[in-house]
């Protein structure tokens, strides 16, 4: 009997001195991305999965703009110097909530404004941002091999400037999908 509570005791010790840990489904993840050559450029196509913490989600209801940054890069190594830099190409999403409408609001580039009614539509847009041209059809070489780098994440230094102070030592606002890379082949004609 005493054995028992002894490691009853000791689990649920170890239990409360563990470091908290995030959510399961919280973060952003790479699915699947691609780039795709048009008479304008190269696009990116790309989809994410994005999960918000609850504190995101309450900052984003007591009206804290949130912005997220989509980077890619485009590079081509070289073996006698620094890799060849393609395309560097940026774009940021403000996500809002007004109170007295209570509706969404996302505006890609600053250009670009669109409203929804729930919190899941308008995350749709941040998870498949559609295609975008990231660069001009002359930018890369044809018949050589690049490596493309994307990462989708929470730009905290647009942020309110004390809500910056808090989620630079808070692991909630730290929210990125990292750099993920796949290699890309341009196609001659």
């Amino acid at each position: 009997m005493i054995h028992r509570l002894f490691i009853s005791f000791s689990l649920a010790l170890l239990v409360l001195l563990s470091p908290p840990t995030a959510l399961a489904g919280e973060g952003i993840e790479l699915v699947d991305a691609n780039i795709e050559a048009s008479d304008e450029g190269y696009r990116l196509a790309s989809s994410f999965s994005v999960e918000l913490s609850r504190t995101l989600e309450e900052a984003l209801m007591r009206g804290v703009p949130l912005y997220f940054t989509l980077q890619v890069q485009v590079s081509r190594p070289r073996w006698y110097w620094f890799d060849e830099v393609a395309i560097k190409s940026t774009r940021t999403f403000r996500l809002s909530y007004n109170l007295l409408t209570e509706r969404y609001r996302v505006s890609i580039d600053g250009n670009l404004h669109r409203n929804f009614s729930r919190l899941d539509d308008m995350l749709a847009l941040l998870r498949r941002p559609g295609r975008w041209v990231i660069g001009d059809s002359s930018a890369l070489t044809r018949d050589a091999v690049y490596t493309v780098a994307v990462q989708l994440g929470l730009d905290v230094s647009q942020l309110p400037k004390p809500i910056q102070v808090s989620a630079m030592s808070n692991d909630e606002w730290r929210l990125s999908s990292g750099w993920s890379n796949f290699n890309y082949k341009v196609e001659g004609k």
